[in-house]
């Protein structure tokens, strides 16, 4: 009851003629409406609650702006009850609501800033305030006509408009705006080195971009031209991800550079995300390696990737897929990333599955490769046999797969495939 008493109170005065106070108490109502802590138990959902007596003075301003409260008042004008409108999925929530509104107490005028118009746009489009509204100055109309400056934006203002695009996502035109925010955010990735994306500042009066010497975005310490970006973009949910790899191969970004950020990503994900994200993220990458020339993936960077989805409970087709990959690249592996643990320690120190299905994908592909591919290959499970000889828990059939697993033409010479035999006959 205090609370209605209070609105009551402010109503009053706002529609007591005097104009000059009228912006300022409906100001200081708005401000006090969304004070109140509504509905405690609602964690995830925005609960607007207005006790709004049916006033015309905030009818008539609410409604000439947003045609879903016209809507709403229309149809209750009849009645004497007071009117509770709840959105609980409003998007951005209640302070969001109340920049909408300080745009309709203020005669459809407000600010717009690249921090600002995302959220206004996305309200707008759910309190219908756009080119179906009766008045000119609509939110919509404005907040579009301010996104065409976009490319003028600085790189950490793209930045928080990404933030707030997924934060606002599935509400209505988020999903457009966040292609539009990504698109420029790549593009400033395929500019010359010396118009670097992160030089560009916003000014919608001016058609050049200006220096940002302040820029949060500028080339962090000791990293290359090619890969500052790398730490900004973590921000990037599996949507926005997957998005913004196809963006940069389909507008002719460095595939190995592309390839070098899904890599930084997945190494730096376990501590921004939650598993459930990390698991689509990294499901995503494997799929997304399809899209890159063969040359320009390496195969360090692949066993990283196949390390941190062995961490996760991903599927076991998106490991079987990555480890196909890796094994028509053998020949350019090393030894020590051959020596994956074993997730049972019980049976035998080190992976001894994982390399047989990497030797047996490398089989698949054997058509394709050169002699020296082969014989580096051999020469590869050659050491890898010496190294888990002296394992006195590898079992007699796991070691025969390994020896076995490469035809005899692959060797050019047998003497340190006797020396991992004789090692492991010793042992047991």
């Amino acid at each position: 009851m205090n609370e209605v008493f209070c609105c009551q109170f402010f109503l009053f005065f706002a529609c007591s003629g005097q104009r000059k106070f009228q912006y300022l108490l409906v100001d200081l109502l708005s401000t006090f409406l969304f004070s109140l802590k509504f509905v405690a138990e609602f964690d995830k959902y925005y609960v607007l609650t207005m006790w709004l007596i049916l006033c015309n003075f905030l009818q008539k301003i609410l409604s000439s702006f947003s045609a879903r409260l016209g809507k709403l008042f229309g149809n209750l004008a009849s009645s004497s009850r007071k009117l509770k409108v709840i959105f609980d999925n409003f998007p951005g929530g209640s302070h969001v609501f109340e920049l909408m509104a300080r745009f309709c107490y203020n005669n459809g005028t407000i600010e717009i800033t690249p921090s600002n118009v995302v959220l206004l746009n996305c309200a707008a489009h759910y309190m219908e305030i756009g080119s179906n509204s009766s008045e000119k100055l609509n939110l919509g109309d404005q907040t579009e006509k301010f996104l065409e400056g976009i490319n003028y934006w600085t790189w950490s203002e793209l930045l928080q408009a990404l933030k707030q695009c997924q934060d606002l996502l599935p509400a209505t035109n988020s999903s457009f705006l966040l292609e539009k925010v990504l698109d420029c955010l790549v593009g400033r990735l395929t500019l010359p080195t010396l118009a670097s994306p992160f030089t560009c500042s916003s000014n919608n009066s001016s058609s050049q971009l200006s220096c940002d010497t302040s820029s949060t975005c500028s080339m962090r310490n000791n990293w290359s031209q090619t890969t500052w970006w790398f730490e900004d973009l973590l921000v990037l949910n599996a949507n926005s991800f997957e998005k913004v790899i196809r963006m940069m191969v389909s507008q002719k970004l460095e595939h190995a550079t592309i390839f070098r950020f899904i890599v930084f990503r997945l190494k730096s994900i376990y501590i921004r995300v939650r598993p459930a994200e990390e698991c689509r993220i990294t499901a995503v990458s494997i799929n997304l390696l399809s899209l890159f020339d063969r040359s320009s993936l390496s195969c360090k960077g692949l066993f990283d990737i196949l390390l941190a989805a062995r961490l996760k409970n991903l599927s076991k087709f998106y490991k079987l897929k990555l480890e196909h990959l890796i094994g028509s690249m053998l020949d350019q592996s090393t030894l020590d990333r051959l020596l994956v643990p074993s997730p049972q320690r019980n049976h035998h120190v080190y992976d001894v599955n994982l390399v047989l299905r990497l030797a047996k994908a490398f089989l698949l592909e054997g058509s394709k490769m050169s002699r020296n591919q082969w014989s580096k290959v051999a020469s590869l499970m050659d050491s890898y046999l010496i190294e888990v000889a002296p394992d006195f828990l590898l079992k007699p059939a796991k070691f025969a797969a390994l020896v076995m697993v490469l035809p005899d033409s692959a060797r050019e010479s047998s003497d340190r495939l006797y020396q991992a035999i004789d090692t492991y006959l010793q042992v047991c």
